[in-house]
C-alpha cells in the first residue's frame, strides 16, 4: 500500500510527465490540472482508488497530440485510441502495478464513451472532465436547460452537486478556459 507521501510523489511525477509530454501546450496542461483538481475533490466525496483516479485524470487527454498528428483531429474517439499506449509507457516508467496501469488505460480508452466502463474510478474522471468542459459544450446561460443537462451528463451525485454549484448557484462560468 502507498503512504500519503508516496501518493503525492506519484501525483507530482505524473504531472511532470504530462507537462513534459505536452511541452509548450499550456492549454492542455491547464485542462489536465483542472480535471485533476476536480477529480481529487470528487474522490474525497465518492471514494474509489486514489492513484487510479489521479492517473486517469492527469493522463486522460494524453493522446490528443498523436490524434491530431495521425488523424488531423482532436476528436474523442481518436484520443481514446491513441492515449492508452502513451499513458501505459508513462505509468510503467513510474513503476505502477500492471493491473492499475490497465485500469487507468481502460478509463482513458473510454473517457468520451460513458457506459462502456461503469466503475467508480471511471465515473469520477468522467465527471471531473465535464466539470471543466461543460461551459464549452453547452449554453450555460439557459439555466432550465442546463439543469436538465447536468442531470443527464454527470454520473455521480457529487459531480451533479458540484456542477450545480459551479454553474447554477454561483452563476458564473467557472468551466471556461
Amino acid at each position: 500500500m502507498f503512504s500519503d507521501s508516496d501518493m503525492n510523489a506519484l501525483k507530482q511525477a505524473l504531472l511532470q510527465e504530462m507537462e513534459a509530454y505536452f511541452g509548450e501546450d499550456a492549454r492542455r496542461i491547464k485542462h489536465a490540472r483542472r480535471v485533476t483538481q476536480y477529480a481529487e475533490e470528487l474522490f474525497e466525496k465518492e471514494g474509489g482508488d486514489y492513484l487510479t483516479v489521479i492517473g486517469a485524470a492527469v493522463l486522460h487527454d494524453i493522446g490528443i497530440h498523436m490524434a491530431e498528428k495521425k488523424y488531423g483531429s482532436a476528436g474523442g474517439k481518436y484520443q481514446e485510441k491513441e492515449g492508452p499506449p502513451i499513458a501505459w509507457n508513462i505509468l510503467a516508467g513510474l513503476s505502477l502495478e500492471p493491473e492499475r496501469i490497465e485500469e487507468i488505460c481502460q478509463i482513458i480508452a473510454h473517457h468520451h464513451s460513458p457506459g462502456k466502463i461503469n466503475t467508480l474510478n471511471f465515473k469520477i474522471l468522467y465527471d471531473a472532465d465535464w466539470l471543466v468542459n461543460l461551459a464549452d459544450e453547452y449554453d450555460i446561460k439557459d439555466t432550465h436547460k442546463l439543469t436538465s443537462i447536468i442531470e443527464k451528463v454527470f454520473l455521480t451525485e457529487s459531480g451533479k452537486a458540484m456542477a450545480r454549484q459551479l454553474y447554477l448557484e454561483d452563476n458564473r462560468t467557472a468551466g471556461r478556459e
